[in-house]
């Protein structure tokens, strides 16, 4: 399994807006594109970043389907960002392989 993992750090007066937008547009959007078979979304609770930190966890059955994700969708999905979050926060992506399941 791979996991994808976006850290998003946002500006408190954006932070429910971009929540609602999160869950009820963008993660269904990346979930509907058939690459992933889960997601997860985690609020970072002591973090040492002003703002508020969210990570959302997609996870892959391989590196294979990963790729196709980020050819195929990604970069149409990322840019798809509502403009009033523009310079509101920053984020940063990691791709990470499974080596233990419980």
């Amino acid at each position: 399994m791979i996991l994808y993992n976006v850290t998003v750090i946002l500006d408190e007066n954006i932070h429910q807006e971009w929540l609602n937008w999160m869950q009820n547009q963008h993660i269904p959007e990346v979930m509907n594109t058939g690459y992933f078979v889960s997601n997860h979304m985690l609020k970072v609770l002591d973090s040492p970043n002003e703002g508020i930190t969210y990570c959302i966890q997609y996870m892959a059955e391989n590196m294979q389907q990963y790729q196709q994700y980020k050819e195929k969708h990604a970069s149409r999905l990322q840019a798809a960002y509502p403009e009033k979050f523009a310079n509101k926060f920053v984020s940063f992506r990691t791709i990470m392989e499974f080596v233990d399941q419980a």
